[in-house]
């Protein structure tokens, strides 16, 4: 059966309802065109998100940096700006920030103050988030501080390697560094791998790394919004371009550092894009996400492919979210709902 008869139908019934059907793409496969809106701020959501939803596109999305230095002072200056919230966070949740270094790689040790003994022989490896080139040291640490002291597990955060000083793999090599560290401290079942964004793309990349060397899996990950596909293919790159107040855009400043961080190397190569692995063998997962996140749909294909793969992998998505707002603030209830929603995925999957 030729595709032509099913085509003289469709222009037979258009024409009886009085519909034109639309041009086709190249691709044979027509877009779909969509009017200018007016997205409200949703009231389904606590005001302490709607205040966070509100918020304007931020200043520089569409211009990122163009050279080295100018990379360096953009995250510097992102530094200052986050950087003296972490101890107000950290007295909040009761917990305690040592840096330290293990292998050469530079950490911090975030401790609950008040760590049960049943979480005395887990731990947690976190890796930020920040495009791969952002967030370094203190900057790092809002989701580590957030996951010990409401989760009550002690927590390592890698303070990776980011260029212009180190281009990838160096972050990849450092959190692969931490994990093994980690798993020769304490059994690999009572190990768990998290972390965001570009963090999220790391947690799964290190998996995938482990996989390769023949390391033992952790127990348990829990990658959020991932980067897991830095080619940019995936529908919400479209859907939530200028609606994710974070990201904005796929051709935004995120995407630019991305290709300084990857210099020059494959986007689609599993190292930068996960969602290419081979995710068989890997740990339970509980990836989250909004519905306004630029990669929602990133994340939403990580959990198919893993339960392709046979793996078990939960998902969390929070209304009106853009990337990777569950984890900056532990007053909003929605962050708070989101880290007590991953402190019961850990405790149920990591070993005692």
């Amino acid at each position: 059966m030729t595709m032509q008869p099913f085509r003289t139908a469709a222009l037979s019934i258009a024409a009886l309802v009085g519909l034109s059907l639309p041009v086709l793409a190249a691709d044979g496969l027509a877009p779909r065109d969509e009017p200018a809106k007016t997205l409200p701020v949703p009231d389904t959501v606590s005001p302490e998100l709607q205040a966070v939803i509100a918020q304007p596109l931020h200043d520089g999305w569409n211009t990122p940096p163009t050279t080295p230095d100018g990379w360096r002072d953009l995250a510097a200056k992102l530094e200052a700006g986050l950087g003296p919230q972490v101890a107000p966070m950290a007295e909040r949740l009761r917990v305690d920030i040592r840096p330290d270094t293990i292998d050469g790689v530079k950490v911090y040790r975030v401790t609950p103050r008040d760590l049960p003994p049943a979480n005395a022989h887990r731990l947690l490896v976190h890796v930020h988030g920040g495009c791969y080139v952002l967030n370094p040291r203190l900057a790092a640490l809002p989701e580590a501080v957030m996951m010990a002291g409401i989760a009550r597990m002690p927590v390592i955060a890698v303070d990776y390697r980011m260029p212009p000083e180190a281009y990838f793999p160096a972050a990849l090599d450092d959190a692969e560094t931490v994990y093994k560290a980690a798993i020769a401290t304490v059994p690999p079942a009572n190990v768990g791998v998290f972390g965001s964004s570009a963090g999220g793309a790391l947690t799964l990349e290190t998996v995938l790394r482990a996989k390769r060397d023949a390391l033992p899996m952790p127990g348990a990950i829990a990658p959020g919004t991932p980067m897991s596909d830095a080619t940019k293919r995936g529908d919400s790159f479209r859907t939530n371009a200028l609606v994710d107040n974070v990201l904005v855009s796929p051709d935004g400043f995120c995407h630019a550092a991305t290709l300084f961080y990857a210099q020059g190397h494959d986007l689609a190569d599993p190292m930068l894009s996960p969602v290419y692995g081979d995710l068989h063998g890997f740990p339970p997962t509980m990836l989250t996400t909004g519905t306004r996140d630029l990669l929602l749909s990133n994340t939403v294909r990580v959990q198919q492919k893993l339960h392709e793969a046979g793996v078990e992998a939960d998902l969390q998505v929070f209304e009106g979210m853009a990337h990777a707002q569950f984890y900056r603030d532990d007053r909003i209830p929605e962050d708070r709902l989101a880290f007590e929603q991953l402190a019961g995925f850990f405790d149920r999957h990591l070993g005692r």
